[in-house]
């Protein structure tokens, strides 16, 4: 079964990576922005709790994303060929918690980390608001987004260069392209 944590600044064009993955591949696709966002409209508690944090930029704590994980690996399909997990994990704790969490059920996974530069980051979310709407797609949010993922996320790049499953991949090019050099990643893998 291939894993792969695909991990990258907001905007480096993590979701559309997974959909080629998932066209070209057969994999599973738990993007956790998705998910929080299902649950934010529920109008559930939780999902109040959710939308206030992600409103301002900020990260759902780690005991929130673990179950949401533990529940959807525990779910899936027998004839899984492997899962993308999309935004998770976004703090080294919550990537020791995965390893953990994938070794339970006899799994591993490769991490693929989109990078691109900052500007180009911001000028892709403040296009992605003006046809998307997010709320979170506004210049301060977008900043602010950014300084958290440098601060809290991009430390996993290490943790996982340190257990020998990290690779790079230079997102400044246009989505085709990126694509190839992750597929390159993957057939290695495979």
């Amino acid at each position: 079964m291939l894993n792969i944590i695909l991990c990258g600044a907001p905007g480096s064009g993590k979701g559309t990576q997974s959909g080629f993955i998932v066209e070209h591949y057969g994999l599973q696709h738990l993007s956790t922005g998705d998910v929080l966002r299902a649950e934010i409209a529920t109008g559930s508690e939780l999902g109040k709790q959710i939308d206030t944090l992600i409103s301002k930029g900020n990260l759902v704590p780690d005991d929130m994303m673990y179950g949401v994980i533990e529940n959807y690996i525990a779910n899936l399909p027998a004839d899984c060929k492997g899962t993308i997990f999309d935004g998770y994990p976004r703090t080294v704790a919550q990537a020791e918690s995965l390893t953990k969490l994938l070794k339970k059920y006899n799994m591993d996974a490769i991490m693929i980390d989109l990078l691109v530069d900052e500007q180009l980051l911001i000028q892709r979310l403040i296009e992605r608001g003006k046809v998307s709407g997010r709320a979170d797609d506004n210049l301060n949010t977008i900043r602010h987004r950014i300084a958290v993922y440098h601060q809290q996320t991009e430390p996993i790049a290490h943790y996982y260069l340190h257990h020998g499953n990290y690779y790079a991949v230079n997102g400044n090019h246009m989505m085709p392209d990126v694509f190839l050099q992750i597929k390159r990643i993957i057939d290695r893998e495979k």
